[in-house]
């Protein structure tokens, strides 16, 4: 068949499309393993908070406005134990552990379709539809294995990719990420060197 015949195409539009499909998901997953662990910390830092409020009643029998901290006291016990009971079924830290887990599996998977795009050209259609079918297969078990996200995750996830182009870099940027040697912008690249010398 043609190098570029229409069900050659056809496939490369397939893969670019679950390309971004699993670049949406693998920030998904990031975007809500963040919120979990603000969620955490909150729930930390507002236990610590509520803990030194109930001790406060014991300390301020000592003093005169007796009445006024052992009534905090008392409220900060209660929103304390309120809090606990409300996240004793919660484990955020393993939630949070299983979507890093999910984002490092797709992070794999992401890099595969990266590695198809760019051998394109130089595969077979044969060889393509087999390594198209294995990336699915493979992105298909880490979705059954993986916890559901979120709106509010997707939307920080694709205001990250559209707005903040979080993904993206510019081929400057990756220049200076990369050692001299292998930088594309070769002008850059004497500049660079000429000052050095």
């Amino acid at each position: 068949m043609a190098v570029n015949s229409p069900h050659k195409i056809a496939l490369k539009n397939q893969i670019r499309e679950a390309y971004g499909k699993v670049v949406y998901t693998y920030t998904t997953h990031l975007k809500k393993m963040n919120q979990i662990d603000n969620e955490n910390r909150r729930i930390k830092y507002l236990q610590i908070a509520l803990s030194a409020f109930s001790a406060s009643g014991f300390v301020g029998s000592r003093f005169v406005i007796q009445d006024v901290l052992i009534l905090l006291s008392g409220l900060s016990s209660f929103a304390l134990l309120a809090l606990n009971l409300f996240y004793k079924n919660f484990n955020l830290v393993e939630e949070s552990n299983q979507h890093r887990v999910a984002s490092d599996c797709l992070w794999l998977i992401r890099e595969q379709y990266v590695s198809l795009l760019t051998d394109f050209d130089s595969l077979s259609e044969d060889d393509i539809v087999k390594k198209r079918d294995s990336l699915q297969e493979d992105t298909f078990q880490i979705y059954c294995k993986s916890p559901k996200t979120d709106e509010k995750s997707y939307r920080a996830a694709q205001n990250a990719l559209k707005n903040e182009e979080e993904q993206c870099f510019t081929e400057e940027e990756i220049d200076k990420m990369l050692p001299k040697h292998l930088w594309i912008d070769k002008a850059n690249f004497q500049e660079s060197t000429m000052k050095n010398e």
